[in-house]
């Protein structure tokens, strides 16, 4: 059935002035547009929708989901974007890097909370409600701890100046990065739990009881925590370092709560214990600086005099006119008569202290010293020994 016609015109002619009496005529004009919606069906849909609230409540539950996830996209990959490329035109890359670690965890946030928003435009039990409410405060804690450790992974990149202002070791870096982000992850468990009405006291009150018998089962646990402790502390080598110990040789990589990671010079990776490293001599090849070059000749015993004089004098001068030698810590001394050799000592520094440059600089040292000994025709001595025998039996 069509509703009536909702335009109704009035025409009135005005008394002539014969005065003939006037003619009031009401006429009910069909409305045009009530008749197009009528056939389009819209006061069907009309109807039922009045009649199924519940299609009502979840078309508009749908509309609410679309319009933040729009809403998500739009703040993420057009207004964040602008600000990060913003600070990257400034220089700002640290806050460049925040807005980059903030983008997905608010894409996410956006999204779920178009979708608790929309749970409450549907018809769902009293029941339920104190349930969705708990998702919805454990959603924000776990978006703010998403957002602290994504923070936390960039800002373990600190900016030159940052770590020369606060003298921040590059060993120091991570073991604070991880150290942070068992706090976030920690605080963010116990939270969540007191959300869900979990006693929280009564746990760690029950850790204290127990705490003696988890303090006997984590001793190596705790012992290496302390180990890396001291080593942070007190620095003996930073990320990066060649060092040497009775245990192990190389270039430390990583160091964590409980082990360091150390690249040997075989390309091995080896994972030693913090207890280990603190407990042994460690030396720092890094931070020597210099790297000492020692060696010994022996040359026959039927060596003149004058040839031995002159092959030190040549090598000392050798090593004074090398660019990778420190000239004050030459020596270059006829030290010993050996067994079955003349011995030459030689002693110098090198300057560098990467194990590669060293190597070559060695390298190029002992040919120098081979052609020296060659046209001084003085030949090097091998172990061996001499039996003479005065009768025959």
């Amino acid at each position: 059935m069509r509703p009536p016609s909702l335009l109704v015109i009035r025409l009135q002619h005005q008394q002539p002035k014969g005065g003939r009496r006037g003619i009031d005529i009401n006429v009910l004009i069909p409305d045009i547009m009530t008749d197009l919606l009528a056939a389009s069906g819209y006061y069907t849909a009309v109807n039922f929708l009045s009649q199924n609230e519940w299609f009502c409540s979840i078309l508009t539950a749908l509309i609410i989901i679309l319009a933040f996830w729009l809403l998500s996209k739009l703040l993420t990959q057009y207004i964040l974007a602008w600000v990060q490329d913003l600070a990257r035109k400034n220089r700002l890359d640290f806050w460049a890097k925040i807005f980059e670690a903030l983008r997905r965890p608010l894409q996410i946030f956006f999204f779920g909370l178009g979708f608790f928003i929309a749970l409450s435009y549907l018809p769902i039990p009293v029941a339920w409600q104190g349930t969705i409410s708990n998702l919805l405060r454990s959603l924000v804690i776990l978006f703010i701890a998403w957002c602290l450790l994504r923070m936390a992974d960039h800002m373990s990149q600190f900016p030159d100046e940052i770590k020369e202002k606060f003298n921040l070791d590059k060993i120091l870096i991570p073991f604070m990065h991880n150290a942070i982000k068992f706090i976030i992850i920690a605080l963010t468990i116990v939270i969540i739990a007191q959300e869900w009405d979990y006693n929280v006291n009564g746990f760690i009150a029950g850790l204290g009881l127990g705490g003696l018998a988890f303090a006997l089962a984590a001793q190596n646990l705790l012992s290496n925590l302390f180990g890396g402790m001291v080593i942070v502390t007190e620095k003996p080598f930073s990320l990066g370092d060649w060092i040497k110990t009775p245990s192990v040789e190389g270039a430390v990589e990583e160091i964590t709560f409980r082990s360091t990671r150390i690249r040997a010079f075989d390309q091995a990776y080896v994972t030693v214990p913090n207890s280990t490293l603190a407990n042994e001599p460690i030396t720092n090849y890094t931070r020597i600086g210099r790297r000492r070059l020692t060696f010994h000749l022996g040359l026959v015993y039927s060596t003149p005099i004058d040839k031995l004089e002159t092959c030190v004098a040549r090598i000392k001068n050798l090593l004074k006119e090398h660019p990778d030698i420190y000239e004050e810590t030459i020596g270059v001394y006829f030290e010993k008569f050996g067994d079955s050799s003349l011995d030459l000592f030689v002693d110098c520094f090198i300057k560098t202290s990467l194990l590669s440059d060293f190597m070559f600089v060695r390298h190029d040292i002992n040919l120098k010293i081979m052609e020296i000994l060659a046209e001084e025709q003085v030949s090097l001595a091998f172990p061996s020994q001499s039996v003479y025998v005065e009768k025959m039996p």
